[in-house]
Protein backbone atom coordinates (compact mmCIF):
# COMPACT_ATOMS: atom_id res chain seq x y z
CA UNK A 1 0.00 0.00 0.00
CA UNK A 2 1.69 2.94 -1.09
CA UNK A 3 1.29 6.59 0.40
CA UNK A 4 2.16 9.79 -1.91
CA UNK A 5 2.43 13.48 -0.87
CA UNK A 6 3.22 15.70 -3.45
CA UNK A 7 5.47 18.57 -3.48
CA UNK A 8 4.03 21.87 -5.10
CA UNK A 9 4.86 25.12 -5.18
CA UNK A 10 5.39 28.27 -7.85
CA UNK A 11 8.87 28.11 -9.40
CA UNK A 12 12.03 29.19 -7.35
CA UNK A 13 10.65 28.81 -3.81
CA UNK A 14 13.22 25.90 -2.62
CA UNK A 15 11.04 22.95 -3.84
CA UNK A 16 13.48 21.01 -5.68
CA UNK A 17 15.97 21.31 -3.25
CA UNK A 18 14.17 20.29 -0.48
CA UNK A 19 13.36 17.14 -2.31
CA UNK A 20 16.73 16.49 -3.01
CA UNK A 21 17.63 17.29 0.47
CA UNK A 22 15.00 15.00 1.31
CA UNK A 23 16.09 11.95 -0.93
CA UNK A 24 19.92 12.31 -0.23
CA UNK A 25 19.08 12.15 3.58
CA UNK A 26 16.92 8.92 2.95
CA UNK A 27 20.16 7.40 1.07
CA UNK A 28 22.94 8.55 2.84
CA UNK A 29 20.77 6.53 6.09
CA UNK A 30 20.52 3.70 4.26
CA UNK A 31 21.38 1.01 7.07
CA UNK A 32 18.09 2.20 9.06
CA UNK A 33 16.27 4.53 6.57
CA UNK A 34 16.42 3.17 3.16
CA UNK A 35 15.52 4.93 0.17
CA UNK A 36 14.62 4.12 -3.78
CA UNK A 37 13.70 6.01 -6.52
CA UNK A 38 10.49 4.41 -7.74
CA UNK A 39 10.64 7.05 -10.93
CA UNK A 40 12.69 10.39 -12.02
CA UNK A 41 10.81 12.79 -9.55
CA UNK A 42 9.57 10.42 -6.81
CA UNK A 43 11.47 9.04 -3.27
CA UNK A 44 10.65 7.11 -1.22
CA UNK A 45 11.67 7.40 2.29
CA UNK A 46 11.35 5.90 5.71
CA UNK A 47 9.38 7.48 8.28
CA UNK A 48 11.69 7.95 11.96
CA UNK A 49 10.31 6.51 14.55
CA UNK A 50 11.96 6.25 17.45
CA UNK A 51 10.04 3.33 18.92
CA UNK A 52 11.39 0.84 17.10
CA UNK A 53 14.66 0.76 18.29
CA UNK A 54 12.82 0.15 21.82
CA UNK A 55 11.31 -2.71 20.43
CA UNK A 56 14.17 -4.06 18.75
CA UNK A 57 15.79 -3.79 21.67
CA UNK A 58 14.18 -5.80 23.52
CA UNK A 59 13.24 -8.37 20.97
CA UNK A 60 17.03 -8.85 20.32
CA UNK A 61 15.86 -8.28 17.09
CA UNK A 62 18.95 -8.28 13.83
CA UNK A 63 16.92 -6.02 11.92
CA UNK A 64 14.82 -2.71 11.84
CA UNK A 65 13.13 -1.70 9.15
CA UNK A 66 11.04 1.33 8.91
CA UNK A 67 7.55 2.42 7.75
CA UNK A 68 7.93 4.37 4.12
CA UNK A 69 5.97 6.82 2.59
CA UNK A 70 6.50 8.49 -0.87
CA UNK A 71 7.23 12.12 -1.65
CA UNK A 72 6.61 13.74 -5.33
CA UNK A 73 8.70 16.28 -6.59
CA UNK A 74 5.79 17.88 -8.92
CA UNK A 75 6.91 20.17 -11.61
CA UNK A 76 6.41 24.39 -10.87
CA UNK A 77 2.68 25.74 -11.27
CA UNK A 78 2.62 29.79 -12.56
CA UNK A 79 -0.26 31.65 -13.56
CA UNK A 80 -2.91 29.98 -15.65
CA UNK A 81 -2.00 26.80 -14.93
CA UNK A 82 -5.71 25.50 -14.85
CA UNK A 83 -5.54 26.58 -18.60
CA UNK A 84 -2.48 24.96 -19.48
CA UNK A 85 0.12 27.50 -19.32
CA UNK A 86 3.47 26.35 -18.60
CA UNK A 87 3.40 22.41 -17.34
CA UNK A 88 -0.15 23.43 -16.28
CA UNK A 89 -1.46 20.35 -17.36
CA UNK A 90 1.45 18.29 -16.58
CA UNK A 91 1.16 19.70 -12.88
CA UNK A 92 -2.65 19.14 -12.48
CA UNK A 93 -2.28 15.07 -13.70
CA UNK A 94 0.65 14.62 -11.55
CA UNK A 95 -1.72 16.33 -8.53
CA UNK A 96 -4.71 13.93 -9.46
CA UNK A 97 -2.04 11.06 -8.45
CA UNK A 98 -1.19 12.15 -4.99
CA UNK A 99 -3.02 11.35 -1.41
CA UNK A 100 -2.51 14.37 -0.08
CA UNK A 101 -0.42 18.14 -1.01
CA UNK A 102 3.05 19.47 0.91
CA UNK A 103 2.66 22.99 -0.51
CA UNK A 104 6.76 24.57 -0.24
CA UNK A 105 6.47 28.42 0.60
CA UNK A 106 9.24 30.88 0.13
CA UNK A 107 9.64 32.71 3.30
CA UNK A 108 13.01 34.30 2.81
CA UNK A 109 14.66 37.15 0.78
CA UNK A 110 17.18 36.79 -1.53
CA UNK A 111 17.90 39.31 -4.30
CA UNK A 112 20.20 36.35 -6.22
CA UNK A 113 16.88 34.68 -6.76
CA UNK A 114 14.14 35.80 -8.50
CA UNK A 115 10.66 35.24 -7.65
CA UNK A 116 8.24 34.42 -10.64
CA UNK A 117 5.85 37.39 -9.35
CA UNK A 118 8.35 39.72 -8.88
CA UNK A 119 7.80 40.08 -4.78
CA UNK A 120 8.37 37.66 -1.41
CA UNK A 121 4.35 37.17 -0.23
CA UNK A 122 3.90 33.37 1.14
CA UNK A 123 0.02 33.95 1.47
CA UNK A 124 -0.13 35.20 -2.15
CA UNK A 125 1.70 32.38 -3.41
CA UNK A 126 -0.81 29.60 -1.63
CA UNK A 127 -3.54 31.62 -3.12
CA UNK A 128 -2.05 31.50 -6.68
CA UNK A 129 -2.10 27.93 -6.61
CA UNK A 130 -5.29 27.03 -4.48
CA UNK A 131 -7.10 29.51 -7.30
CA UNK A 132 -5.75 27.34 -10.08
CA UNK A 133 -6.30 24.44 -8.32
CA UNK A 134 -10.15 25.08 -7.85
CA UNK A 135 -10.72 26.67 -11.37
CA UNK A 136 -9.35 22.83 -12.34
CA UNK A 137 -11.73 21.57 -10.00
CA UNK A 138 -14.16 23.86 -11.47
CA UNK A 139 -14.32 23.07 -14.99
CA UNK A 140 -14.03 19.56 -14.25
CA UNK A 141 -17.26 19.22 -11.89
CA UNK A 142 -19.79 21.78 -14.21
CA UNK A 143 -18.28 19.53 -17.32
CA UNK A 144 -19.48 16.49 -15.17
CA UNK A 145 -23.15 17.41 -12.92
CA UNK A 146 -25.34 18.09 -16.05
CA UNK A 147 -24.68 14.44 -16.77
CA UNK A 148 -25.43 13.10 -13.16
CA UNK A 149 -28.40 15.43 -13.23
CA UNK A 150 -29.88 14.17 -16.44
CA UNK A 151 -29.59 10.56 -14.37
CA UNK A 152 -30.71 11.47 -10.86
CA UNK A 153 -33.98 12.81 -12.78
CA UNK A 154 -34.14 9.21 -14.16
CA UNK A 155 -33.74 8.01 -10.48
CA UNK A 156 -30.56 6.15 -11.13
CA UNK A 157 -29.50 5.08 -7.49
CA UNK A 158 -25.92 6.07 -8.06
CA UNK A 159 -26.82 9.02 -9.68
CA UNK A 160 -28.53 10.38 -6.57
CA UNK A 161 -26.17 9.23 -3.94
CA UNK A 162 -23.35 11.81 -5.88
CA UNK A 163 -25.75 14.32 -7.00
CA UNK A 164 -25.50 15.95 -3.39
CA UNK A 165 -22.42 15.71 -2.79
CA UNK A 166 -21.10 16.98 -6.08
CA UNK A 167 -23.58 20.48 -6.22
CA UNK A 168 -22.36 21.50 -2.60
CA UNK A 169 -18.64 20.50 -3.97
CA UNK A 170 -19.78 22.79 -6.80
CA UNK A 171 -21.44 26.01 -4.21
CA UNK A 172 -17.94 25.85 -2.06
CA UNK A 173 -15.95 26.14 -5.22
CA UNK A 174 -18.05 29.31 -7.14
CA UNK A 175 -17.63 30.61 -3.98
CA UNK A 176 -14.05 30.31 -3.63
CA UNK A 177 -13.41 27.66 -1.16
CA UNK A 178 -11.74 24.64 -1.19
CA UNK A 179 -14.29 21.38 -1.35
CA UNK A 180 -11.77 20.00 1.08
CA UNK A 181 -13.22 22.27 3.88
CA UNK A 182 -16.32 20.45 2.76
CA UNK A 183 -15.16 17.16 4.56
CA UNK A 184 -16.02 17.93 8.46
CA UNK A 185 -19.33 17.82 7.15
CA UNK A 186 -20.29 14.67 5.39
CA UNK A 187 -20.86 11.27 6.62
CA UNK A 188 -18.60 8.21 6.09
CA UNK A 189 -19.96 7.22 2.81
CA UNK A 190 -20.31 10.87 1.06
CA UNK A 191 -16.83 11.34 2.11
CA UNK A 192 -15.94 8.02 0.02
CA UNK A 193 -18.11 9.88 -2.86
CA UNK A 194 -16.17 13.20 -2.43
CA UNK A 195 -12.91 11.30 -2.58
CA UNK A 196 -13.96 9.40 -5.96
CA UNK A 197 -14.92 12.50 -7.22
CA UNK A 198 -10.97 13.00 -6.96
CA UNK A 199 -11.17 16.54 -6.99
CA UNK A 200 -8.08 18.29 -6.61
CA UNK A 201 -8.45 20.51 -3.73
CA UNK A 202 -10.03 17.68 -1.51
CA UNK A 203 -6.54 16.64 -0.71
CA UNK A 204 -5.26 17.80 2.75
CA UNK A 205 -2.37 20.21 2.69
CA UNK A 206 0.98 20.58 4.55
CA UNK A 207 2.37 24.27 4.22
CA UNK A 208 6.63 24.09 4.62
CA UNK A 209 7.72 27.49 5.09
CA UNK A 210 11.20 27.41 3.87
CA UNK A 211 13.14 29.80 5.62
CA UNK A 212 16.39 31.77 6.15
CA UNK A 213 19.00 29.62 8.06
CA UNK A 214 19.07 32.06 10.76
CA UNK A 215 15.18 31.90 10.91
CA UNK A 216 15.24 28.12 10.63
CA UNK A 217 14.58 27.51 14.64
CA UNK A 218 12.11 30.41 15.61
CA UNK A 219 10.46 31.18 12.09
CA UNK A 220 10.13 34.91 10.99
CA UNK A 221 6.94 37.62 10.04
CA UNK A 222 5.87 35.66 6.96
CA UNK A 223 5.92 32.13 8.87
CA UNK A 224 3.45 34.08 11.27
CA UNK A 225 1.03 34.62 8.36
CA UNK A 226 1.61 31.67 6.80
CA UNK A 227 0.37 30.02 10.37
CA UNK A 228 -2.42 32.25 10.41
CA UNK A 229 -3.78 30.70 6.81
CA UNK A 230 -2.96 27.50 8.12
CA UNK A 231 -5.42 27.92 10.71
CA UNK A 232 -8.13 29.52 8.95
CA UNK A 233 -7.91 26.31 7.31
CA UNK A 234 -7.33 23.84 9.58
CA UNK A 235 -4.26 22.90 7.63
CA UNK A 236 -0.56 22.39 9.14
CA UNK A 237 2.79 24.14 8.45
CA UNK A 238 6.31 23.15 9.61
CA UNK A 239 8.61 25.74 9.30
CA UNK A 240 11.94 24.24 7.00
CA UNK A 241 15.82 25.89 5.57
CA UNK A 242 16.19 24.11 2.65
CA UNK A 243 19.57 24.99 2.53
CA UNK A 244 19.99 23.91 5.79
CA UNK A 245 18.74 20.59 5.16
CA UNK A 246 20.93 20.29 2.12
CA UNK A 247 23.95 20.43 4.27
CA UNK A 248 22.71 18.47 6.62
CA UNK A 249 21.95 15.67 3.66
CA UNK A 250 25.98 15.72 3.34
CA UNK A 251 26.80 14.88 6.83
CA UNK A 252 27.06 11.24 8.25
CA UNK A 253 24.71 11.09 11.60
CA UNK A 254 26.99 12.55 14.47
CA UNK A 255 28.27 15.56 12.11
CA UNK A 256 24.59 16.05 10.88
CA UNK A 257 23.37 16.54 15.21
CA UNK A 258 26.40 18.90 16.07
CA UNK A 259 25.69 21.49 12.86
CA UNK A 260 21.72 21.32 13.86
CA UNK A 261 22.74 21.80 17.84
CA UNK A 262 24.85 24.71 16.87
CA UNK A 263 22.08 26.02 14.45
CA UNK A 264 19.14 26.00 17.65
CA UNK A 265 17.47 22.90 16.16
CA UNK A 266 16.98 19.59 18.19
CA UNK A 267 15.75 18.02 15.17
CA UNK A 268 16.38 17.78 11.20
CA UNK A 269 13.87 19.46 9.44
CA UNK A 270 13.23 16.48 7.27
CA UNK A 271 12.24 14.55 9.67
CA UNK A 272 9.55 16.65 11.17
CA UNK A 273 8.28 17.15 7.19
CA UNK A 274 8.29 13.47 7.03
CA UNK A 275 6.30 12.82 10.54
CA UNK A 276 3.07 15.51 9.32
CA UNK A 277 3.49 14.30 6.14
CA UNK A 278 2.36 10.72 7.43
CA UNK A 279 0.08 12.11 10.20
CA UNK A 280 -1.36 14.51 7.12
CA UNK A 281 -2.28 11.10 5.47
CA UNK A 282 -4.46 10.21 8.94
CA UNK A 283 -1.88 7.03 8.97
CA UNK A 284 -0.93 5.07 11.54
CA UNK A 285 1.64 2.55 12.43
CA UNK A 286 1.65 -1.12 14.09
CA UNK A 287 4.44 -3.45 14.51
CA UNK A 288 5.25 -6.69 13.97
CA UNK A 289 8.77 -7.72 16.53
CA UNK A 290 10.86 -10.93 16.51
CA UNK A 291 14.12 -12.35 17.21
CA UNK A 292 14.56 -11.68 13.10
CA UNK A 293 13.48 -8.12 13.01
CA UNK A 294 11.14 -5.30 14.41
CA UNK A 295 8.83 -4.01 11.52
CA UNK A 296 6.98 -1.17 10.91
CA UNK A 297 3.59 -0.91 9.08
CA UNK A 298 1.50 1.87 7.64
CA UNK A 299 -2.36 1.67 7.93
CA UNK A 300 -4.89 4.43 7.93
CA UNK A 301 -6.51 5.22 11.05
CA UNK A 302 -10.34 3.30 12.15
CA UNK A 303 -8.66 -0.12 9.92
CA UNK A 304 -9.83 -3.21 11.21
CA UNK A 305 -7.43 -6.38 12.13
CA UNK A 306 -8.04 -8.09 9.17
CA UNK A 307 -7.27 -4.92 6.86
CA UNK A 308 -4.69 -4.47 8.42
CA UNK A 309 -3.13 -8.10 8.34
CA UNK A 310 -3.41 -8.06 4.88
CA UNK A 311 -1.07 -5.24 4.66
CA UNK A 312 1.56 -8.19 5.45
CA UNK A 313 -0.01 -10.50 2.73
CA UNK A 314 -3.33 -10.45 1.68
CA UNK A 315 -3.15 -14.10 2.69
CA UNK A 316 -3.50 -12.66 6.07
CA UNK A 317 -6.22 -11.14 5.64
CA UNK A 318 -8.15 -13.96 3.83
CA UNK A 319 -7.70 -16.19 6.51
CA UNK A 320 -7.49 -14.02 9.53
CA UNK A 321 -8.60 -15.87 12.69
CA UNK A 322 -7.04 -13.41 15.55
CA UNK A 323 -4.46 -10.82 15.99
CA UNK A 324 -2.41 -11.32 19.65
CA UNK A 325 -2.41 -7.86 20.72
CA UNK A 326 0.23 -5.76 23.22
CA UNK A 327 0.21 -2.28 23.09
CA UNK A 328 3.65 -0.65 22.68
CA UNK A 329 3.78 0.78 26.20
CA UNK A 330 2.81 -2.07 28.22
CA UNK A 331 5.55 -4.28 25.57
CA UNK A 332 8.16 -1.38 26.71
CA UNK A 333 7.20 -1.18 30.37
CA UNK A 334 6.70 -5.20 30.51
CA UNK A 335 9.87 -5.80 28.37
CA UNK A 336 8.58 -7.95 26.18
CA UNK A 337 5.79 -10.19 25.14
CA UNK A 338 6.54 -12.80 27.63
CA UNK A 339 6.07 -9.98 30.31
CA UNK A 340 3.06 -8.62 28.49
CA UNK A 341 1.52 -12.00 29.07
CA UNK A 342 2.47 -12.91 32.76
CA UNK A 343 0.90 -9.03 33.10
CA UNK A 344 -2.24 -9.97 31.55
CA UNK A 345 -1.66 -7.11 28.99
CA UNK A 346 -1.16 -9.18 26.11
CA UNK A 347 -5.14 -10.43 24.25
CA UNK A 348 -6.38 -11.89 21.34
CA UNK A 349 -8.47 -9.80 18.84
CA UNK A 350 -11.11 -10.42 16.46
CA UNK A 351 -12.32 -9.12 13.30
CA UNK A 352 -13.84 -6.06 14.22
CA UNK A 353 -11.01 -4.74 16.35
CA UNK A 354 -9.84 -1.60 15.53
CA UNK A 355 -5.79 -1.59 15.24
CA UNK A 356 -4.19 1.24 17.20
CA UNK A 357 -1.45 2.87 16.99
CA UNK A 358 1.83 1.40 18.14
CA UNK A 359 0.46 -1.95 18.79
CA UNK A 360 2.40 -5.02 18.16
CA UNK A 361 1.04 -7.32 16.79
CA UNK A 362 1.50 -11.19 15.63
CA UNK A 363 -1.50 -12.49 13.72
CA UNK A 364 -2.89 -16.20 13.33
CA UNK A 365 -4.75 -16.96 9.62
CA UNK A 366 -5.56 -20.16 8.10
CA UNK A 367 -3.76 -20.39 4.74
Amino acid sequence: MGFKCGIVGLPNVGKSTLFNALTKTAAAQAANYPFCTIEPNTGEVAVPDPRMAALAKIAGSKEIIPTRISFVDIAGLVRGASKGEGLGNQFLANIREVDAVVHVLRCFEDDDITHVEGRIDPVADADTIETELMLADLESLERRVDQIRKRATGKDKEALAVLPVMEASLKLLQDGKPVRSLLNELDAEDVKILKGLNLLTSKPVLYVCNVAEGDAAKGNAQTVKVAAMAAEQSAGTVIISAAIEAEVAQLDAEEAEMFLSEMGLEEAGLDRLIRAGYELLDLITYFTVGPKETRAWTIRRGTKAPAAAGVIHTDFERGFIRAFTIAYDDFIAFKGETGAKEAGKARDEGKEYVVQDGDVIHFRFNT
